[in-house]
């Protein structure tokens, strides 16, 4: 019996229409074999525009249905439920993307209606082929795993965790706050970061639902939504933890001092035990072998000879731990952007450029100088300050995209400067001031009403080259002022380099461990940029906070939430339906090669010795088809993408090729 198809095109108000013939590509359709249906709509997606496939369904015996739309990623859900809801299985529908492979790309009239017969061809010629399949129901594990606990990861866990459900909590730095805990104070409110931060630190330490693993790092996962097994490797502290009461006595009698290259930005020193800062979470010191007498010479142990309760142990060793979780969250937050890649700021150079997070641990009350704003001296207070902004940022030689922080921490950084030095003079060079956020405008006008020097310009440079009587030991910023259309020279004794948000150093090799995808930035690629911010691609799989892209503590915050909102749905739903689209194995016609074992990126091909044939795990099988592509006898069968179906939709889309081919010259 042949199939009934019905073919339905969409105009998408202008999108398609504009460009495509839509009112030709329906009629045109209606002509093809095996359609006996075929209309055009103004918007298909609309409730009107699934009712006519519902009805049609019935009315005429439809038992395949296609749409030739936008892309299946908005709407190929939308057309199933329609499918479904007329009668037919939700799999004998196909969708045809005439918008972005087609009228989005080109403005050739002929040429685009011309595909888009193409690939309604293509697509009513693979549909004929479709088979019913059924969802595959999997249960939810109700524990969370939450990668990073920074404030999104922070948030994300809290929430989670105060619904009921069980987090564990990985961090791979000795103490969980992330960026936030290195803030003085946060804008536009000039709250205290520490005051806002730390009682969220500890609810997350003495949270019942939460177990956190700091100084840890995810070291494998496996599995799928609803089932994923995790190994966490939890680096040694040499600490005792169940022994250790957080007393501060071994890093206070430890006698080796190194450079804080990470809290402090190197500006201050800490010891070789140490915890990164007084409201550290866990209270536990860690030591760092790398800078302790004892691993490098084998003498000391001041730390263990004077510890009250026996708490130090050099033979500690990592500890992998394994434990199964329903569904993941990353918060991995971000890197600060180099800025000594911009050779001509100096910084690195000239003694008196600091980085943003130099600054911000600089003007910190429990910073290396108590709050005070000094020179590298420790002493000279400085009369003048050039806040440069949009470094690394809005840049084609780094970062195209904007930062989003670095206009507000910079307007930050100028009232700190009037706040402490109220005689000082301060000056921010910037390129556009962005402060789109709530009170984020008034906050600018502020620092107006406070007397900032205003300059719109990029820095051109930045050099101690002194002409000038009184510009002896000053830095001089040279840049464009755009709004006057003259070159400045500014002289001033210091100069702060607001530094972008850049992706973490390791990003690419976390996506790949939890089966994502990073744009060119490196940064973590969400489901879709405006309806799904938090999801991935993988199932199962969420993000949260600066990870994303660059954020500010309220986004970050709303992030964390967000992705503990769709994690904690999904746990109440405690089944959830997976995509039947999953490859299977022809044990007959298998002749246990092994290549598919090999290949298959989700570990979900296991060999069975005694019968010489692989069989594939059908909840760990994502449907990619790497198998089905590399099986050399042709074994393996891809659901939803099998031969006929896809090689019919090739032969559909040179419908015209073939038809020209065919005409005797």
């Amino acid at each position: 019996m042949s199939e009934k198809v019905g073919v339905y095109v969409c105009h998408c108000g202008t999108n398609i229409a504009g460009v495509v013939d839509v009112e030709e590509v329906a009629r045109w359709a209606g002509e093809q074999p095996n359609v006996v249906c075929s209309r055009d709509y103004k918007f298909m997606c609309s409730s009107l525009g699934q009712e006519l496939i519902e009805e049609d369904i019935k009315e005429h015996g439809l038992t395949r249905i296609v749409v030739a739309a936008c892309s299946p990623h908005m709407h190929e859900k939308t057309f199933r439920g329609a499918t479904e809801k007329g009668g037919l299985n939700p799999y004998l529908f196909e969708m045809a993307n005439i918008r972005e492979h087609n009228s989005w790309a080109t403005s050739d009239k002929e040429a685009a209606t011309q595909k888009a017969k193409a690939l309604v061809k293509g697509a009513v010629e693979r549909v004929i082929h479709h088979q019913p399949l059924e969802p595959i129901p999997v249960d939810i594990n109700p524990t969370t795993l939450i990668v990073g606990g920074g404030i999104a990861g922070i948030s994300a866990a809290l929430e989670l965790a105060n619904a009921g459900n069980p987090v564990v909590l990985v961090e791979r730095e000795p103490s969980i706050g992330g960026h936030m805990a290195q803030l003085d104070k946060t804008f536009p409110t000039l709250d205290c970061s520490a005051c806002i931060l730390t009682p969220k630190m500890v609810d997350v330490d003495q949270h019942p639902n939460i177990t956190l693993y700091s100084w840890s790092e995810v070291e494998d996962i496996s599995g799928y939504i609803g089932n994923f097994n995790v190994t966490v490797r939890k680096k040694a502290r040499y600490v005792i933890e169940e022994l250790c009461t957080g007393c501060g006595i071994c890093e206070e009698k430890c006698p080796r001092k190194v450079i804080d290259e990470v809290f402090e930005a190197g500006l201050a020193q800490r010891k070789a035990i140490y915890r990164p800062f007084p409201q550290a979470i866990p209270k536990y010191p860690v030591l760092d072998p790398q800078n302790c007498t004892y691993f490098e010479r084998g003498k000391c142990k001041a730390c263990q000879i004077l510890c009250p309760t026996g708490a130090i142990d050099f033979e500690q060793q990592d500890e992998l731990i394994e434990f199964p979780v329903g569904n993941v969250i990353l918060a991995t937050g971000y890197d600060l952007f180099d800025s000594e890649r911009i050779p001509q700021y100096g910084y690195g150079r000239l003694a008196n450029v600091f980085t943003s997070l130099e600054f911000e641990r600089m003007v910190n009350a429990s910073g290396p100088t108590g709050g005070k704003i000094v020179l590298r001296d420790g002493e000279t207070v400085p009369k003048s300050i050039a806040i440069v902004h949009c470094v690394g940022s809005r840049d084609n030689n780094y970062h195209e995209y904007c930062s989003k922080v670095c206009c507000m921490y910079s307007l930050k950084f100028a009232h700190l400067v009037h706040e402490r030095v109220p005689e000082a003079e301060v000056y921010n060079f910037y390129i556009d001031i962005r402060t789109p956020g709530k009170g984020y405008e008034e906050f600018y006008n502020r620092l107006l009403e406070e007397g900032t020097h205003f300059i719109r310009g990029r820095v051109a440079d930045i050099s101690e080259a002194a002409r000038f009587p009184g510009e002896e030991g000053k830095l001089i910023v040279q840049a464009e002022d755009t709004l006057i259309g003259k070159q400045r020279r500014v002289p001033v004794d210091m100069v702060i380099l607001s530094a972008g948000m850049e992706a973490r150093h390791d990003s690419q090799t976390v996506s790949l461990l939890f089966g994502m995808g990073c744009d060119f930035n490196g940064f973590f690629i969400e489901r879709h940029p405006k309806l799904d911010p938090v999801a991935t691609m993988t199932e199962g799989v969420f993000i949260a906070g600066a990870c994303q892209g660059p954020k500010d503590i309220p986004d970050s915050v709303a992030q964390g939430a967000a992705a503990a909102a769709r994690v904690a749905g999904l746990i109440n739903q405690r089944t959830v339906l997976m995509e039947p689209v999953r490859a299977s194995i022809n044990s007959e016609t298998c002749s246990g090669c092994r290549i598919c074992n090999d290949l298959c990126p989700y570990n979900a091909i296991v060999f069975h010795e005694d019968q010489n044939v692989s069989e594939v795990i059908t909840a760990l099988c994502q449907g990619c088809g790497t198998c089905v592509a590399a099986c050399p006898s042709s074994a393996i069968n891809g659901a939803h993408f099998t031969n006929d179906q896809v090689l019919s939709e090739i032969e559909g889309l040179l419908w015209d090729v073939i038809e020209r081919q065919a005409v005797p010259v």
